[in-house]
């Protein structure tokens, strides 16, 4: 969709064209929901948080700034709303946090295992490797290579120097690389050029349909 077909939705749903906030949340959902669940691994999380957003974006719509794209500002705001739950849920000392640390990686790798026979086995390889990376990572790889999101503007979302979003990306494909050797036996990836993902990881957190963009 154009940048003016948007614009001219955003502006019927903030007049009160219901028709034009449900075609908004048609194009956005997936994208969204998706975004989150690779943050936090939980479709649960994911499905709250999406709709927590839209709820604020649709009740703000008057306050949107039209020089940006709707669908940053609308991943900007689900971003938001994640941080909240993470501050919410953060343990209350540092060996509470190794403590639940450890447990969710003992629990990520079960998961793993009771999952192998009814879901996809890079999916779930990838998903359990990016829930090991850091929040910031996570994010930066997330954006970079399912959203396709350029570095300026994930470096503007996530309120960072271009370099250091670039030294998160750097950081986190070598941990998922490492992560996914050790942890799915039976899957060789294909030769990459030094610092790429594997190519069963890429297609892995390819665009699902419906989603969308920035």
């Amino acid at each position: 969709m154009l940048k003016s077909q948007e614009l001219q939705l955003v502006r019927r749903a903030a007049n009160g064209d219901l028709s034009a906030a449900e075609s908004l949340i048609r194009r956005h959902q997936a994208g969204v929901q998706s975004y989150i669940y690779r943050m936090c691994g939980r479709w649960d999380v994911a499905e709250d948080v999406t709709q927590e957003a839209f709820l604020r974006v649709l009740s703000s719509l008057h306050n949107f700034d039209e020089t940006y794209r709707f669908s940053t500002w609308l991943f900007t705001i689900a971003r938001r709303v994640w941080l909240n739950v993470c501050e919410k849920k953060r343990p209350s000392s540092a060996g509470d946090a190794s403590d639940a640390w450890s447990a969710r990686k003992d629990e990520l790798r079960s998961e793993m295992s009771l999952d192998l026979e009814q879901r996809s086995l890079a999916s779930d390889a990838l998903q359990s490797a990016l829930l090991l990376l850091t929040p910031e990572q996570r994010e930066a790889i997330v954006l970079f290579h399912q959203l396709e999101w350029p570095i300026r503007l994930i470096a503007d979302h996530m309120q960072l120097p271009e370099g250091t979003v670039k030294s998160h990306l750097h950081r986190g494909r070598q941990r998922m690389k490492a992560e996914l050797v050790r942890g799915v036996s039976g899957v060789v990836a294909l030769e990459e050029p030094a610092g790429a993902i594997p190519i069963f990881a890429r297609r892995a957190v390819a665009l699902s349909p419906g989603e969308v963009r920035p």
